[in-house]
């Protein structure tokens, strides 16, 4: 289009999300790559939470947690999701939607080895989502874990990545008078071009 210029340049959107997170990283206090992390259950009823984004790729966008957790559960149940990241910096959002595999193999296994040793002892530890009886019992089970797993833990066959190819990605920017800058780039399926379209604000 003639006026997607500026910030909304260029013929790639992943490419267009890693530089507005760049721009993110240097402006945002804390955490410039969260995300609300929209899921459903099994009846339909939407569910919501913060994660961290962890790799903007060429076909998707890739975060990890727990399998066994809700939203682990959500994900694999409905094999799609959304996502919005809010910059209040930048004044920006991108807004993503579409289906979701898991991300395991070697990538997986080389982000759980750079996380700190008490990060991946934790993930050991956590039966994220599910009721605890008292913060002495988690720090019970994370001392149970560290003597058992000890100072190189492998990744848990419970945990690891999420990957969404997105057939939506809006990218959106603060207007005067709310009269906000949005364009919408979608497609039917991962392997179709995408098509832009500029949204009214």
């Amino acid at each position: 289009m003639s006026d997607r210029s500026g910030i909304f340049a260029g013929d790639n959107p992943f490419a267009i999300a890693r530089s507005w997170l760049a721009e993110a990283t240097e402006a945002e206090i804390n955490d410039p790559n969260a995300i609300a992390l929209a899921t459903v259950d099994g009846d339909g009823l939407p569910n919501v939470r913060m994660v961290l984004l962890k790799d903007i790729l060429e076909d998707g966008f890739v975060f990890y947690t727990n399998y066994e957790s809700v939203k682990g559960q959500e994900l694999d149940l409905a094999g799609k999701a959304a996502f919005v990241m809010h910059w209040k910096s930048l004044r920006r959002q991108v807004r993503v939607r579409g289906p979701i595999t898991r991300f395991e193999g070697p990538e997986a296994d080389a982000y759980f080895e750079s996380r700190s040793l008490k990060s991946r002892l934790g993930a050991w530890a956590s039966r994220q989502s599910r009721p605890l009886e008292s913060r002495n019992a988690l720090l019970a089970e994370v001392a149970r874990v560290t003597a058992s797993k000890g100072t190189n833990p492998p990744r848990p066959p419970f945990w690891g990545g999420y990957h969404i190819a997105p057939t939506e990605i809006e990218f959106w920017a603060d207007g005067a008078f709310r009269l906000h800058d949005r364009y919408r780039w979608s497609r039917e399926t991962q392997d179709d071009s995408w098509f832009v379209n500029r949204l009214n604000p």
